[in-house]
């Protein structure tokens, strides 16, 4: 079985362009375009990973993040971001706890082998 990650950007040309990195690679990709719908897809589609936007309306990727880990701690989420400021990464990686840290824009060299590194044994 293929793993599936979700994608969560209120962006829809980045979710269209990790789509079609990632599916060339025999990822399934879903998309969301807000935290709110993350949360509610998250549990019709048990991704086995997700790319979460930081900057986005409504809540934060931050707010959905915290509520991601409140509702399954094991599930690996990577912040998938414009903001590239060591403080930003600080914050996402060793206060937040976020699996990975992604920087936009990424190359597809990076994009899939740091999805693949977070899927593990899941991807291949």
């Amino acid at each position: 079985m293929h793993p599936k990650i979700m994608v969560v950007d209120d962006e829809p040309d980045t979710i269209d362009l990790v789509k079609i990195i990632l599916e060339s690679e025999n990822i399934q990709v879903i998309g969301a375009s807000s935290g709110f719908e993350c949360l509610e897809l998250m549990e019709l589609e048990k991704p086995d990973l997700i790319l979460l936007d930081i900057m986005m309306p409504d809540m934060n990727g931050w707010e959905t993040f915290h509520k991601i880990k409140e509702r399954n701690p094991a599930l690996p989420v990577a912040m998938l971001t414009v903001k590239s400021q060591e403080f930003d990464k600080m914050l996402g990686l060793h206060v937040l706890k976020a699996d990975d840290y992604i920087t936009k824009p990424f190359s597809r060299k990076e994009l899939i082998k740091r999805t693949r590194d977070l899927l593990g044994t899941k991807a291949g």
